[in-house]
């Protein structure tokens, strides 16, 4: 099964376009849980059995994990691990924006999909079809390639004129058009730019967009749904972190992680013409 094929099913099944980002900075996590042994994977399994009834995904930032060095790897190989065995329907996204050199990203592809055994990851375009090859190879997994992201100051490359384009179109037409033999390739369009959003649709099509920018960096929901839906009611995994991993810092923060996605989700439906359930 294709990720693509895995995502469709699952959005199907909880009727949601919700990804959860597992940004599970240890910092932040509730101070009963820092006293686990293992409280990056305590906090995601939470998180995850809270949760994985209304999610498309869940999305593990990298960095949250590499900063605690073989400890955090080994809490993210954990978390990858639980969700293979008790929720194989889900889609993992490892959020690592690799990109080197082809060689390189033998290894870079091999850690992401054969040890952590996640479904896609995230990639930076810079270095051409050439160097991501070893990624597209594998037909199975998503490749989800940076675009227009999500941070204030994006635009200072994405939005320089090449051609008389700015390069996220650029990169966009060239994903769609030259990269994507294996119909594996999708985007990055963050979600508080809207009308950067509604002009990759139209250059992608159909094509699966990783939507991130909603919640603590301001991406309005209503407008982001109106601009990324695809021609089926999907083609978005819109993606939350910290607005729901820690919508609360207390004994609640699983009660409340629940609610905030469920929340989001209504809301997303709402504006996607989906019911809820």
């Amino acid at each position: 099964m294709t990720f693509q094929q895995k995502l469709d099913d699952i959005v199907s099944k909880n009727n949601s376009l919700v990804c959860v980002g597992l940004d599970s900075d240890i910092s932040k996590i509730p101070e009963h849980t820092k006293k686990e042994k293992y409280p990056q994977f305590s906090f995601n399994k939470a998180i995850i059995d809270a949760t994985h009834d209304v999610v498309c995904a869940y999305k593990p930032n990298s960095a949250f994990y590499e900063a605690f060095g073989a400890a955090g790897i080994t809490e993210l190989k954990m978390t990858c691990d639980y969700l293979h065995q008790s929720y194989p329907e889900i889609p993992i996204i490892l959020d690592a924006k690799r990109a080197d050199i082809g060689s390189t990203n033998e290894g870079y592809a091999s850690y992401a999909f054969d040890y952590l055994g996640v479904d896609a990851i995230t990639l930076h375009p810079y270095l051409g079809r050439e160097a991501l090859q070893p990624f597209f190879d594998r037909k199975d997994k998503g490749c989800i390639i940076l675009c227009k992201t999500s941070n204030p100051g994006a635009g200072e490359f994405q939005d320089l004129k090449t051609g008389g384009k700015p390069l996220y179109q650029v990169v966009a037409q060239k994903v769609t058009n030259e990269w994507n033999i294996n119909g594996n390739c999708m985007l990055v369009v963050g979600a508080p730019y809207p009308e950067e959003l509604a002009i990759v649709r139209r250059i992608v099509g159909d094509m699966t967009l990783l939507v991130p920018g909603i919640g603590t960096q301001g991406g309005d929901i209503e407008k982001a749904v109106k601009a990324g839906i695809n021609s089926t009611g999907a083609g978005m995994i819109i993606n939350a972190s910290r607005s729901i991993i820690f919508a609360s810092s207390g004994s609640d923060y699983v009660k409340q992680a629940r609610s905030e996605t469920v929340r989001l989700r209504a809301a997303i439906n709402t504006h996607r013409g989906s019911g809820d359930t």
